[in-house]
C-alpha cells in the first residue's frame, strides 16, 4: 500500500430508511489527516480507485454486516472500467458484489459517456449497485442520468427548498425503479420535506453524524401517518426494505450458525447463487432450534444449510405492502412470521421485508383513518385528503382537486331543521362515495363542505352523480357548489398551494345561481364555468381547462 494510507482514516455514515427508522446502509466518507490527498484522487483515476479498495477493506475491520456505499468519481470508473482494485478488495473483504453500491459522483462533464456506460454495466454485470451522487446540484447530464439507470439517486438536502424539481426528480426515480435518497439533512424540517418529497432514504447529522465506528442506533423524526398513509392499494414494499444476511448458496451450517449468533437484527440469512438470487432462505429460529438438539451440532455444522433452509418467499421491489402479506398468507402457517426477499427486475436480492414493519405500517394507517372519520358521513375528514394531495404531488401526478358543499346550508339547517340538514349531508356524502371509482378519494371537512382528489379523467362521473341529482330538505330544493383546480405534475408544490388556487373558484362557483361547476387551472388565472348561467352541462366533457369566465 503507498505511504498515504498511514494518515488516511475513514468514517461512517447511516443512510437511513425514512419508513423503518432503520439503517439501510453505511456510506464510507475518507478523511485524510493531512494533505488534500482527495484532491489529488479527482484528478488521479489510479489513486481514486485505490481509494474506493482501501474504504472496503477499513470496513472490513469493523466487522460490519450491513451494505456499504463507496464514493467514486465519474471520471474514474470511465477510465479504470472494471474498477478491479474495488473488486480485489470487495472479494477480500468477504463481501458480496451486491452488498456494496458504488456512488458515481461529479464531475460528468469531461468524462466520456460511453467508457462510463460500458463501466457501469461491466459493474452491474458482477452485481454492483450504482448510485448517482450528487443530481441536482452538480453537472450530471439528465440524458446521461436516465441511461446511467442507477438503483438509487442522492440529492442534497439544499434542494428541498425547490420542491416542484424534486418531485420531478422523485417522478423520474419512480418510473426508472431507483430510490431516492436525500443527503445532508440536518433539521427536522428538512427531514418532514424529504418524506413529503416522496424520498425513501435519507441521510445527515440529524439521524447520525459520520463516526469511526459504524452505528446502527439512529434518530429519525416520528411520521405524520396520515401524511405519508398509503394509498388503497397499499404503501410500497420499497419503503420496508431492510439490509438482507447473504451467503452463498454452498454455505455450511456452521457459517449460517456464525452469523445468526452475531448481530441481534439478523433474523435470517439468505442463501443466493452467484447471479445474486435468492435460492433459500434460512430462518433464525427454526434453525437453531435444529442445531440445538441432541447431536444437532455435530450433525449439520459442516454440511451444507441448504438442508435446513426453506424455499425463499419472494416479492418485486414494484409490489405493495398488501401484496406481501398475500404471499405471507399462502402457504405454511409456521412460516407467517418469515422475512420476505426483495427482488430487483433481475431476480437478484435487494434486501427483505419483515412482517412487523408491515403490519405496523398498515395498522397505524388505518388506525389515523378511522380516527379521522367524520361521524356523520364515516368519511375521512381534511388530514387523510391533504396528505393523499401530497402524496400524489410527491409522485408527480396529474390531479384534480374539488370543494363541494351546499348552498346556503344555514338557511337550509333553520327553515328543515338539523335533522333534515344532516339526512341531506349523508345523502351527498353518499352519493360522492358511490361515484367514486378507482383512485378517487372523497373527504368531508367538517359541516356541509366536503374535498375530492381525483385524476381528470374522473371528474364528469362524479360531477354529474351530484349535480344532476335533485336535491331537497324538507321539502325544499337544494342547490350544490362545485369548484375545481386541475393540478398538472409540477404546478403546486404542496396541498396548501392547490388549496390557495382552489379558494377563488369556490367564490366564482358560490357566485352562481342554482347548481354550479366552476373549473380553473393551477398557475393560470381565469376559470371555466361547466355548469351554471352560462356554463354547460355537467357530462359535456371536461378536457382541457378553458380560462376564460363565460
Amino acid at each position: 500500500m503507498p505511504a498515504w494510507t498511514d494518515s488516511l482514516r475513514f468514517a461512517f455514515q447511516p443512510v437511513v430508511n425514512l419508513t423503518t427508522g432503520t439503517v439501510a446502509a453505511l456510506e464510507i466518507l475518507a478523511r485524510p489527516e493531512h494533505g488534500d490527498i482527495l484532491a489529488e484522487a479527482r484528478r488521479d483515476p489510479e489513486l481514486d480507485g485505490a481509494l474506493a479498495a482501501f474504504a472496503v477493506r477499513s470496513a472490513a475491520r469493523q466487522e460490519t454486516l450491513l451494505p456499504l456505499h463507496v464514493n467514486v468519481h465519474a471520471g474514474t470508473a470511465a477510465d479504470l472500467g472494471g474498477l478491479a482494485a474495488l473488486r480485489d478488495a470487495v472479494k477480500e473483504a468477504g463481501r458480496l458484489p451486491w452488498e456494496v453500491t458504488v456512488d458515481l459522483g461529479p464531475p460528468f462533464t469531461h468524462v466520456p459517456h460511453r467508457a462510463l456506460l460500458e463501466a457501469v454495466e461491466a459493474l452491474r454485470g458482477e452485481g454492483f449497485r450504482i448510485c448517482a451522487d450528487g443530481v441536482g446540484d452538480g453537472d450530471l447530464p439528465l440524458r446521461l442520468l436516465v441511461d446511467l439507470a442507477p438503483e438509487l439517486v442522492k440529492l442534497d438536502a439544499s434542494l428541498l427548498t425547490r420542491l416542484p424539481a424534486v418531485h420531478a426528480m422523485r417522478a423520474l426515480c419512480e418510473q426508472a425503479g431507483a430510490l431516492l435518497c436525500v443527503e445532508g439533512v440536518e433539521t427536522e424540517r428538512e427531514c418532514a420535506a424529504a418524506r413529503v418529497a416522496g424520498a425513501q432514504l435519507a441521510q445527515g447529522d440529524l439521524f447520525a453524524p459520520p463516526a469511526r465506528r459504524p452505528v446502527v442506533d439512529v434518530y429519525v423524526p416520528a411520521s405524520d401517518a396520515a401524511r405519508t398513509s398509503a394509498s388503497r392499494s397499499g404503501p410500497a414494499v420499497r419503503q420496508f426494505v431492510r439490509p438482507a444476511a447473504l451467503l452463498p448458496v454452498g454455505a455450511s451450517a456452521g457459517q449460517v450458525r456464525d452469523l445468526l449468533m452475531g448481530p441481534a437484527e439478523v433474523s435470517g440469512v439468505l442463501l443466493i447463487d452467484a447471479a445474486g438470487v435468492p435460492v433459500r432462505a434460512v430462518d433464525r429460529d427454526r434453525f437453531l432450534l435444529s442445531l440445538s438438539g441432541r447431536y444437532g451440532h455435530a450433525l449439520y455444522a459442516d454440511r451444507p444449510a441448504a438442508k435446513l433452509a426453506d424455499g425463499p418467499r419472494t416479492v418485486g421491489v414494484d409490489a405493495t405492502a398488501w401484496e406481501v402479506l398475500d404471499v405471507l398468507a399462502d402457504g405454511e402457517r409456521s412460516r407467517t412470521g418469515d422475512d420476505v426477499a426483495v427482488v430487483d427486475r433481475d431476480g437478484r436480492c435487494v434486501g427483505v421485508v419483515r412482517l412487523a414493519d408491515l403490519v405496523r405500517a398498515l395498522a397505524e394507517s388505518r388506525v389515523e383513518e378511522a380516527a379521522g372519520l367524520n361521524p356523520l358521513t364515516r368519511l375521512p375528514g381534511s388530514d387523510a385528503i391533504t396528505g393523499e394531495v401530497d402524496q400524489w404531488i410527491a409522485e408527480g401526478r396529474h390531479f384534480a382537486l374539488s370543494w363541494l358543499d351546499v348552498d346556503r346550508f344555514k338557511q337550509v339547517n333553520d327553515v328543515a331543521g338539523f335533522a333534515a340538514g344532516d339526512e341531506l349531508i349523508r345523502g351527498v356524502g353518499e352519493a360522492l362515495r358511490r361515484a367514486a371509482s378507482g383512485v378517487t378519494r372523497v373527504g368531508h371537512i367538517g359541516g356541509d363542505d366536503f374535498l375530492v382528489l381525483a385524476e381528470p379523467a374522473g371528474l364528469d362521473p362524479l360531477a354529474g352523480a351530484v349535480l344532476d341529482a335533485p336535491w331537497s330538505a324538507g321539502g325544499r330544493p337544494v342547490s350544490l357548489s362545485l369548484a375545481t383546480v386541475d393540478c398538472p405534475p409540477g404546478s403546486v408544490s404542496d396541498h396548501r398551494q392547490a388549496a390557495a388556487w382552489l379558494a377563488p373558484l369556490k367564490q366564482a362557483a358560490k357566485s352562481l345561481p342554482g347548481d354550479s361547476w366552476v373549473l380553473g387551472r393551477a398557475g393560470m388565472p381565469g376559470h371555466q364555468i361547466r355548469r351554471g348561467s352560462g356554463g354547460a352541462p355537467a357530462g359535456a366533457g371536461c378536457g382541457a381547462a378553458g380560462h376564460g369566465t363565460g
